[in-house]
């Protein structure tokens, strides 16, 4: 092969490898960009509906989020997936062991937000941390950051809430992780850990395989197909309940009943979404709804922190790993924090 044709062909690698992406994000932008006219003009004008009725409202609502969110989720499920392609569990499992509790906390918290876990996850991970010489209090801490605060639901926040409510979500659920997995660690429960955990031994971790450019964006292309694919049931039904609460329900309706002068509006939060089996993307349409109707900030945060945080499911399979007294402890620990922050917020905003 002559250099002309060998640099031809590379040349040809790159367009292949970043043209797609490219036209991608293009008509990314586009779309947002034209979500709100787009719907608008649909609804308004060749539909005919009232912008002033409730139906027309409520299918605007639907409409405009359901686009919206879908393009928001798209979007950053696939930066995040390539960005995490640089970092794998393994190496993040060797930063952490053998650390000290304390700051090892805070290291675990701040990992939790850029590792990719999940309810799925929840058991290897604890195992391969606790086995690797993680302590137990640093190991929770991870696995209460990781759904609570990730990148999903901060740019989420962002994009429907603004920079302030992200960052009040993001320092509370942090807080909220470094605090819960600092205090179950001072408790030394590791006697309700179920023995085999400790008995379980991982090898060395891995250095990691070095991924092209057009790996990593297919790893990335591949994992939003399977986030959408996942959520969508979740994400209509969750955008379909907050366009009804916001088109049909008045708001002397949440006022009274879940406005922030009534003291059980928070723990009522909490419990109505420990049941609910959803992520970030799911809750918040409803969230949005919620906000709209005057709800307090502390109630919405503590609900939403209740939903990924305190995921049922997590709970059921981490029962693999924990005894049921160390499963109820982590639950008080973590219901207590959540509030705190709740009743806080709904005394300063």
């Amino acid at each position: 092969m002559t250099v002309e044709a060998g640099a031809r062909r590379a040349r040809e690698g790159v367009v292949r490898t970043w043209l797609p992406p490219a036209g991608a994000s293009l008509a990314w932008v586009v779309l947002y960009l034209a979500n709100g006219p787009t719907w608008h003009w649909v609804l308004f004008h060749a539909a005919g509906l009232s912008p002033d009725s409730r139906l027309g409202e409520t299918i605007r609502f639907f409409a405009f989020d359901m686009t919206k969110i879908l393009l928001l989720l798209t979007g950053i499920v696939f930066v995040v997936t390539v960005l995490r392609s640089f970092l794998s569990i393994e190496r993040t499992r060797q930063l952490l062991g053998g650390r000290r509790e304390g700051l090892a906390n805070v290291a675990a918290a701040a990992l939790g937000v850029a590792t990719p876990f999940c309810s799925c996850s929840a058991v290897p991970a604890f195992i391969g941390f606790v086995s690797a010489g993680v302590p137990l209090g640093v190991t929770l801490s991870f696995l209460i950051a990781s759904p609570l605060v990730n990148e999903v639901a901060l740019v989420l926040l962002y994009g429907m809430f603004g920079w302030r409510i992200a960052l009040l979500y993001a320092a509370a659920g942090l807080l909220i992780a470094v605090a819960a997995g600092f205090v179950l660690g001072r408790l030394q429960l590791e006697r309700w850990v179920e023995p085999f955990v400790f008995e379980t031994r991982v090898g060395a971790a891995e250095t990691g395989t070095l991924l092209r450019w057009r790996d990593r964006i297919e790893i990335g292309r591949d994992e939003v197909a399977k986030t959408v694919r996942k959520i969508l049931p979740y994400l209509a039904i969750g955008i379909g309940v907050g366009a009804l609460i916001h088109g049909w329900v008045p708001e002397s309706f949440f006022a009274r009943y879940a406005g922030p002068d009534n003291p059980f509006a928070v723990p009522f939060a909490v419990l109505l979404g420990v049941p609910l089996y959803s992520n970030a993307a799911g809750v918040l349409p409803l969230v949005e709804a919620l906000y709209a109707k005057g709800l307090g900030t502390g109630t919405l945060l503590a609900f939403m922190m209740a939903v990924v945080g305190l995921s049922l499911p997590e709970t059921i399979l981490l029962r693999r790993v924990l005894k049921p007294r160390l499963i109820a402890t982590f639950i008080t620990v973590v219901a207590v924090g959540i509030l705190t922050v709740g009743y806080l917020f709904n005394a300063v905003l």
